[in-house]
């Protein structure tokens, strides 16, 4: 999170301090898969270089302050949360009035003119709601202006709401497919104009590939045959916190991120991790943690009492994560907190929803709702916890 937005123009009746001081700490989290090319063998995002995506991110209105990287994945700290670049995974996860939908034209043209993809094979986009959505700016006023943004891309774009909408929630977009990816240039007329006007090898390929539909058939029906990497993603969303653990981000207490770090545990969650991590002044904490085998973890901390809020997102593959939540849950001691798992077929944690069916209590939070959606290539649990009456 960056440091909190003044909002002294707020109106003059009100004498609460959250009105004349607040960050929303909620999180807008765009998760884009590109479709392996069969025509560029070396595609990859990483080929994308660092001014690109700093200009990038200026539309999305936050900027990069640190970075570390591996074989596998590159991991951004920015001044509103993280970003991930891997091959043909895209992840930027944003807070604040932050607008990453903006970024999506930009974002496909550096893809294909750069990276060499030119088909989306998954999307998601996900958030839990604000506790503040006046603030917010287009097109994240609200799920719908959000929906309607990417409705204009794909045709094929499915909305949802789990949870109590008018309490706790979490809203997702994704797509659904009957198999295998679409390409941007077909799937929708504005998209195509836009990518013929910027790269003209592009349209050379376009020929290329209609010139000769048998070969791309048979290629389509053999990626249809292959099974999906396993791939898995958990969140664990808490609001509520204990004033004395959100002490610890802030520079009162500790003085560099490091610290903070330790004295709070997050080295523990998760061992194995190059963290790279940022201690905002006058407080406020970020943090990436990336292993050699391409796994990742992000975490993101607003300790103010009035709206804290925290953040825990990995792709670590588990069977049973019932002991990650503890230890996250443990660490941060939130009032509630919402635990969102995807996965596909493939992957280990594929019965995640069998497994936190049977956690109906964990520690001292009781589990108040609990949803399961099957979609085309992934499954997603959905459960929301409050604490014990005390």
């Amino acid at each position: 999170m960056a440091e909190s937005e003044d909002l002294s123009n707020s109106s003059s009746n009100s004498s609460s301090r959250e009105d004349m001081h607040f960050f929303e700490g909620v999180e807008k989290l765009l998760e884009i898969w590109f479709e392996p090319s069969t025509a560029c063998k070396n595609a990859d995002l990483r080929k994308i270089p660092r001014p690109m995506w700093d200009a990038l991110l200026k539309t999305v209105r936050c900027e990069i302050i640190s970075f570390t990287r591996n074989d596998q994945i590159d991991a951004y700290v920015l001044s509103e949360s993280s970003m991930f670049v891997s091959k043909r995974r895209w992840i930027l996860k944003t807070c604040g009035t932050t607008t990453p939908l903006q970024c999506f034209e930009p974002l496909l043209r550096l893809a294909a003119e750069i990276a060499g993809y030119t088909e989306i094979e998954d999307l998601f986009y996900s958030r839990k709601n604000y506790k503040r959505p006046e603030l917010q700016v287009s097109p994240h006023r609200g799920f719908d202006e959000e929906v309607a943004f990417l409705d204009s891309f794909f045709d094929d774009g499915r909305a949802y709401s789990l949870g109590a909408i008018n309490r706790d929630c979490w809203h997702l977009y994704t797509l659904s497919r009957g198999g295998g990816g679409s390409k941007i240039l077909k799937r929708n007329n504005h998209l195509h104009q836009l990518m013929e006007q910027h790269h003209s090898q592009q349209q050379q390929l376009q020929q290329q590939q209609e010139d000769d539909d048998v070969q791309q058939l048979d290629a389509q029906l053999i990626e249809a045959s292959m099974q999906p990497d396993p791939d898995q993603t958990i969140e664990i969303l808490m609001t509520d916190l204990d004033p004395s653990v959100m002490a610890i981000f802030t520079k009162d207490v500790c003085t560099t991120a490091k610290e903070a770090t330790q004295k709070s545990g997050i080295h523990r969650l998760l061992p194995g991790m190059v963290i790279d991590d940022y201690l905002f002044d006058p407080c406020g904490y970020s943090m990436n943690g990336i292993s050699k085998n391409g796994c990742y973890m992000t975490i993101h901390i607003t300790p103010e009492r009035e709206f804290s809020y925290v953040s825990f997102e990995s792709n670590v593959a588990s069977s049973d994560y019932g002991e990650l939540i503890k230890r996250v849950t443990r660490t941060f001691q939130p009032g509630k907190f919402i635990v969102t798992v995807f996965a596909n077929k493939t992957s280990i944690a594929a019965n995640a929803n069998r497994e936190i069916e049977h956690l109906g209590t964990i520690d001292q939070w009781k589990r108040r709702d609990i949803q399961y959606s099957r979609f085309a290539s992934y499954d997603l649990t959905y459960a929301q916890y409050c604490k014990y009456p005390s």
